[in-house]
């Protein structure tokens, strides 16, 4: 019995649908009944949120749980209040946990490693079996590039020359799932990541191939990447996270390439050009909501 968190989400709908391939025995934690009805297969589903968890009696039917919340201010908290739920159940759930690439580095203090570093130190305290999935940045996450690819034929972000294992959520969800189904993983932690880690000229240089149209890379200043994250609706607190992980990116923090996605799932992981050929409509046709050119 597997329960996911984060269900609806770029990940966790990529984990739906792994498991119902897989015929697993699984049940969708939403917010709001209505979401359920779109996910892949026909999975149960329970409704309630981080910091206001199903009750005791249906924590106790799960075997696994999958940890993944958004990247907020009260992530580490939220997430706390659920692993505490967990506890008091007393079932002793193995849970595998959705972390970021850098989050076990203590002198990585970028504010979303941080939130997940306090989660994790917290989780091993519980004793409870546990299982870390961390991820490079995503592909997906080159989206908020859309639109300045579209009309000014560039990526500008404040990364200077720093490269990124960028990783499909796919990929990501497909080792989520093999690790809720399989034996063997608890105390592991996986850094999960493309097939190799690019500065944001060689995606740009790819993005040409892909599109046949020549996209340039424009080093941002950090000052003008702040006020275009506020002025497309991001919170400050989000803005600053955001310009604290492209100086981590800067500096060399992302540079890492595994081959934990092969070793966890059997198959590669996605190069970004296959990528980019699936997901070519979202970057041709506008997307509304999407920030401009932050992550």
């Amino acid at each position: 019995m597997i329960l996911v968190t984060g269900a609806t989400g770029r990940v966790g709908y990529h984990v739906m649908a792994a498991l119902a391939d897989a015929h697993a025995d699984v049940t969708a934690m939403v917010r709001v009944e209505a979401k359920a009805a779109d996910l892949p297969g026909t999975p149960q589903h329970v409704v309630a949120t981080f910091d206001d968890p199903p009750p005791a009696e249906v924590l106790r039917g799960f075997d696994r749980v999958f940890l993944l919340s958004p990247p907020i201010e009260e992530q580490a908290e939220l997430e706390t209040v659920f692993i505490d739920a967990l506890v008091a159940a007393g079932h002793g759930p193995h849970v595998v946990k959705i972390a970021a690439d850098g989050f076990g580095d203590p002198g990585c203090e970028v504010r979303f490693m941080v939130s997940h570093r306090q989660v994790a130190a917290h989780l091993d305290a519980t004793g409870l079996p546990v299982t870390y999935l961390a991820p490079a940045l995503y592909m997906e996450d080159l989206l908020a590039a859309a639109e300045t690819i579209r009309e000014d034929a560039a990526i500008s972000v404040p990364a200077g020359h720093g490269r990124v294992g960028f990783v499909a959520a796919s990929d990501v969800a497909a080792a989520a799932a093999r690790v809720l189904t399989g034996p063997g993983h608890e105390g592991a932690t996986y850094t999960l990541t493309g097939p190799e880690a690019l500065r944001f000229k060689d995606v740009a240089a790819r993005i040409s191939a892909v599109f046949a149209r020549q996209v340039d890379y424009t080093d941002q200043h950090p000052e003008q990447a702040r006020e275009l994250m506020l002025a497309g609706g991001l919170s400050r607190w989000r803005a600053d996270g955001n310009l604290e992980l492209f100086d981590w990116i800067r500096q060399g923090g992302a540079d890492t390439v595994t081959t934990a996605v092969r070793e966890v799932t059997g198959a590669d992981p996605r190069p970004v050009e296959d990528w980019l050929d699936g997901s070519r409509a979202s970057f041709l046709l506008p997307t509304p909501g999407l920030p401009r050119a932050v992550f």
